[in-house]
């Protein structure tokens, strides 16, 4: 039986897996396509790493390995979920709650002192941060807002905060001594083992010495000055007291997981200087550092002795200094409290979608001074905001499109750089070498250093040119590699794009090379005129560009299609970006409404079908991906979408409206007689049940629900929570064959 492998992942999206994949599992069957489900929720993760601390009956197959396993082969048809991008907050949250359920795991050990510890530390830094994707996505990914789906945003509009002329929000970055300035890169000319080590005057350390290599790979090196990004830091902090605006800084604490906490912990003390020059030996003593956020600081500080104290004075110094950005200013939860709250791709993007406001601890919306330290990508943002200040707001029902092809095969670029960042334990001089001594490059570095490899592989990079080329054909749109030219990794890369391309059938494709800033400009411009771009990045810009486009274009970037053909020959399709929300849990627990939109998993479940179809010659999982995808329009028009509100339509109510569609469909189509005629029934009893279904979904709506837990949900509770209705769930079980 043909096989499409479900995701378990986290929060929103695996509570709206409890009410669709039933659904799916049983439309599937009917077309000899069996749905199963593999773990790679963090809780799942986590216990994955431990068979030796649980009981027989509590172990955790690690399903991640197997799907990365899977990933490499032909045979891969695999639904891809979004998942918890794991922070350290959120790694002892998880840690915490499994050990309450009954899991005998180790605590996280912050500072190893043994080489238990030490082992038990680097089973769960395997967990952090992007474990997920770098393993799955062994090809490279094509994300485009789908013709319905962009069609429907121009008929209904979302909403677009208006710009003023005088806006005073920008974009702080650094412009010296960061991971753009510093980067070394080289394409290397044979297969190796590379070893990346810390010379100092009397000492040396050795960080990698196993770091296999292809000839036509490239290898980069950089680092970040923590002086440079001190100095920066106070200057952003100065900056935005002297202009009366917010205060916010955007990073991507969680994909980054190695160097972007470090970062997140230097804004934090340098917003709080004062307090770290009076009390900085205490609140490092304790492990108060900032890189787990204001929030761990303030629940921290009830351990020491004059935490009161310390309290007031982090009050005060907030008081003082310019305003902070809000996350939740109800609660007054700031910017700065936790790491994993403002991620970049998605807040800077809603930022310029709301004006260029972000909200203050009144709840009122200002302008704002975007802290984005490593100057890479900050450059995009302030096109964009540039823009806006001079032409307004986007026109969603007029702007054109802007898809991505992005290079992120086999861990290239900075995402696969987890295992190949380090921060300098001492001044010396780090070097990237070949097995025969050769220095490759080095940068001389100081202790507290953040400095990281990334390995790009040249079939990687083939493949990706491949697929930008082939989507520039079937779209016939405008394609911009966005590569800048002052970085040493992006000249690489040009010149082997450029290289490939001069080889390619590229006649009538308008492809060109620029830099991020200026693809931007170039970009945003056509989109007002209505015209479409493709970016082809690598793949943190990937992530930038596919939140940045999606959710100006479409209010969110959750609706986006993501395929990423596998190089294997195998599928993977992602459910579009968006994250997972932890608020939407955060309401059904309050009030038993899930506002998680499940269009991305419709989507991706089409060309799950349609893979289906195209390698296994399987006729019938063609026709449930085009009955599905007719469905999707349906829905669309229909205004069959989740409502915020408790006590209207909510995911689990859109769950039910696209079976009865998909169902109507599959019984109107000719492709297949029988197919037809065993949906007939179906379609007429949701149909006809569609009053006492929806009653049985909204009746439980505007109490509390109880999920049994967060990071691992009670089966038995949350499947109660999830299928309220008796009467689709008895329509939907009979339909399985």
């Amino acid at each position: 039986m043909a096989k499409i492998i479900w995701t378990k992942t986290d929060e929103a999206p695996l509570l709206a897996t409890y009410s669709l994949k039933p659904i799916v599992e049983a439309f599937a069957s009917n077309a000899g396509v069996d749905v199963e489900t593999y773990d790679i929720s963090l809780a799942g993760r986590i216990l994955a790493q431990f068979p030796d601390y649980l009981g027989e009956d509590q172990r955790v197959p690690d399903y991640l390995s197997k799907l990365g396993d899977l990933a490499g082969t032909r045979e891969a048809n695999i639904v891809k979920l979004p998942n918890i991008s794991a922070s350290l907050v959120q790694l002892r949250k998880a840690i915490k709650e499994l050990q309450d359920a009954g899991f005998d795991i180790p605590d996280y050990p912050a500072n190893p002192t043994n080489e238990t510890q030490e082992d038990i530390r680097a089973r769960y830094d395997a967990v952090k941060g992007s474990a997920v994707n770098p393993v799955l996505r062994q090809g490279n990914s094509d994300r485009r807002a789908p013709r319905s789906v962009k069609n429907f945003a121009r008929k209904h509009p979302h909403s677009m905060g208006a710009w003023s002329a005088d806006s005073k929000t920008n974009v702080a970055t650094m412009t010296s001594r960061d991971f753009r300035h510093n980067e070394k890169s080289v394409i290397l000319d044979a297969d190796d083992t590379l070893t990346m080590k810390l010379v100092g005057e009397d000492k040396e350390r050795v960080f990698r010495d196993d770091v296999k290599v292809a000839a036509g790979d490239v290898i980069d090196g950089t680092f970040m000055s923590v002086k440079a990004l001190d100095a920066f830091l106070l200057d952003a902090v100065k900056r935005a007291k002297e202009e009366n605006i917010l205060f916010s800084v955007h990073l991507k604490a969680t994909m980054m997981k190695v160097s972007d906490p470090i970062l997140f912990g230097h804004v934090v003390r340098a917003f709080f200087k004062d307090v770290y020059d009076k009390y900085g030996d205490e609140l490092l003593e304790a492990g108060l550092d900032g890189e787990s956020g204001l929030g761990a600081i303030y629940s921290g500080l009830s351990d020491l002795e004059n935490g009161e104290e310390i309290r007031k004075a982090f009050d005060d110094a907030m008081a003082a200094g310019p305003s902070l950005a809000q996350v939740n200013s109800a609660k007054g939860i700031t910017n700065l409290h936790v790491p994993s709250d403002v991620i970049v791709d998605a807040s800077m993007p809603a930022m310029i979608r709301t004006s260029g406001h972000m909200w203050n601890a009144d709840d009122q919306e200002e302008d704002t001074l975007a802290v984005i330290p490593d100057s890479s990508y900050a450059g995009v943002y302030q096109a964009v905001i540039d823009d806006c200040r001079a032409n307004g707001a986007y026109d969603p029902t007029t702007m054109g499109t802007s898809p991505n092809v992005g290079l992120m095969a086999q861990k290239a670029e900075e995402y696969g750089s987890h295992d190949k960042t380090f921060k300098m334990p001492f001044d010396g001089t780090m070097q990237i070498v070949t097995s025969d001594g050769t220095v490759l490059m080095e940068h001389t570095v100081e202790k507290g250093d953040i400095w990281r490899s990334c390995h790009t592989g040249g079939p990687a990079i083939e493949d990706w040119v491949k697929l930008a080329v082939d989507r520039a054909r079937k779209s016939g749109m405008k394609t911009i590699f966005w590569l800048d030219p002052k970085r040493a990794h992006d000249t690489n890369i040009q010149q082997i794009a450029e290289k490939q391309l001069a080889g390619m059938d590229t006649d009538g494709l308008d492809i060109s090379f620029a830099s991020p800033e200026e693809a931007t400009k170039i970009t945003v411009d056509r989109i007002r005129r209505g015209e479409d771009t493709i970016s082809v990045t690598g793949n943190v810009l990937r992530d930038y560009n596919t939140d940045l486009f999606p959710i100006l274009e479409l209010g969110t970037s959750a609706k986006m299609l993501s395929v990423v053909p596998l190089m294997a020959g195998g599928g993977l399709f992602e459910t579009g970006a968006g994250g997972s929300a932890p608020k939407h849990v955060q309401q059904v627990e309050e009030e038993n409404h899930l506002r998680w939109d499940s269009l991305g998993e419709y989507l991706a479940l089409t060309e799950s079908f349609r893979h289906e179809q195209e390698k296994n010659d399987n006729a019938r999982a063609g026709v449930l991906g085009d009955t599905l995808d007719r469905a999707i329009e349906t829905f669309l028009d229909e205004g069959r979408s989740p409502s915020r509100k408790a006590g209207e339509i909510d995911d689990r109510g859109s769950h039910y409206f696209i079976a009865r569609y998909w169902a109507d469909e599959l019984a109107k189509q000719t492709d297949d007689a029988e197919l037809a005629s065993g949906f007939e029934k179906i379609a007429g009893e949701l149909r006809d049940n569609e009053e006492t279904i929806l009653q049985e979904l909204l009746s439980v709506q505007g109490e509390p629900a109880d999920l049994g837990g967060y990071y691992w949900f009670d089966n038995a509770k949350t499947t109660k929570v999830m299928r309220p209705s008796e009467t689709f769930n008895r329509i939907v079980d009979e339909l399985e064959r």
